[in-house]
């Protein structure tokens, strides 16, 4: 495990950086004349560049390895970052953000380097990890981004890229190559016919469905959930900032601590559709649950379920996919979660416009109908199978 440390740090930055955005994004928008559909789908076109990149990154990283894939989208990150702090139109707001969402697709290959050192047995347990490096990003990012918002919103996104130039330093100087050099390269193009097949493999693709479905309906709340939190409930970027601190340090002490010692006792199967249910009754709860106490409850249930769900879909996709095709079948399943976050938010500014209610209860009720799919996808054989 000691091998995961420089990947976890990487993890840690690139997450920090994106996660002091989060709670200033829609007030920095709206500032350039954005109204609720630009809002969300500035949030879209980050993620639709992470549905193109991901695998691109992943097979990149099974052919050359982790370490240079990695070195260069966490360069390019420092790169967006700045220029998002720099724009001075909405345009070229779009412009950084879109290719910030292609560099931050690099999850994929931290998942594969996951894999590279970890047993089946301890697999579930090292993707814990991860998630747990994204819920220290999301619990210290939008606290960070929220109290530097008090000096102007562009004060913490020129902070984000100081935060990613560190990470580049620090991955240049650390992290190592976890491909063993004797794994066979798999000759393998990035074509849509590829991504079927993944999506029909018996073992991985009704996980990577639900990774879909799951993520879809997360996205529609969560970028909808600040401009809900600022026109009805009349809170400011501190409080966002705050509330989605609270999420992210519940995500912390589930998936850091907990997750596999959940797996060892109860099983995926059993904690995956379980999460399903929690993350749909929060959401279905957010509307009715007025700030702090009550929304800081329900952010916390919500979290709890996305710590407990995400992780033991991860392990199952991983156990599922051959050593070779780790990066590919990861990043996947990373740029289905992608395309997800990018029609999510391209339906949320609708669905706000049509009532600023109806987010919340798009997204719970989608999620409740997919509990018989996680069901499903976790009882599928869990061998290692070519995709």
């Amino acid at each position: 495990m000691k091998a995961l440390v420089p990947v976890l740090m990487a993890v840690v930055l690139d997450l920090l950086g994106f996660g002091i955005v989060i709670p200033l994004l829609t007030f920095y928008a709206e500032e350039y004349g954005a109204g609720p559909v630009a809002v969300t789908l500035l949030m879209a076109v980050y993620s639709f560049a992470q549905f193109l990149m991901a695998p691109i990154w992943g097979a990149l990283s099974d052919r050359f390895g982790r370490r240079p894939i990695m070195l260069f989208s966490i360069g390019m990150a420092t790169f967006c970052l700045a220029g998002f702090a720099w724009a001075e139109s909405l345009v070229m707001l779009f412009v950084f953000r879109t290719l910030h969402g292609a560099a931050a697709a690099n999850i994929s290959t931290a998942q594969a380097c996951v894999a590279d050192v970890t047993s089946l047995e301890n697999r579930a347990k090292g993707m814990g990890m991860i998630g747990a490096a994204f819920g220290l990003g999301f619990t210290v990012g939008p606290f960070v981004g929220g109290e530097l918002s008090v000096h102007g919103l562009a004060a913490p996104i020129w902070f984000a890229a100081g935060l990613s130039l560190l990470n580049f330093v620090l991955a240049v100087l650390w992290l190592k190559e976890t491909r063993k050099p004797d794994t066979k390269r798999p000759e393998r193009s990035i074509h849509p016919s590829t991504f079927i097949k993944v999506a029909k493999h018996p073992v991985v693709g009704l996980c990577i469905v639900l990774t879909f479905v799951m993520t879809f309906a997360f996205a529609i709340m969560e970028s909808s959930f600040t401009l809900f939190a600022e026109h009805v409930r009349d809170l400011d970027a501190r409080s966002v900032g705050r509330m989605f601190g609270v999420a992210g340090l519940t995500m912390i002490a589930v998936q850091g601590g907990l997750i596999g010692r959940l797996v060892k006792r109860f099983g995926e199967a059993t904690l995956v559709p379980l999460g399903v249910g929690l993350l749909s009754l929060g959401l279905l709860l957010l509307p009715f649950a007025p700030p702090p106490t009550a929304m800081v409850l329900v952010f916390m249930l919500m979290a709890v379920g996305q710590g407990i769900a995400s992780p033991s879909l991860h392990s199952l996709i991983s156990k599922g996919a051959q050593p070779n095709e780790q990066g590919f079948v990861l990043g996947t399943n990373q740029s289905m979660s992608a395309l997800a976050r990018a029609v999510g938010p391209t339906m949320a500014g609708w669905l706000y416009i049509g009532g600023s209610t109806w987010p919340f209860f798009v997204s719970g009720g989608i999620l409740a109908a997919a509990v018989p799919l996680a069901w499903a996808a976790a009882k599928q054989p869990s061998k290692a199978s070519a995709a």
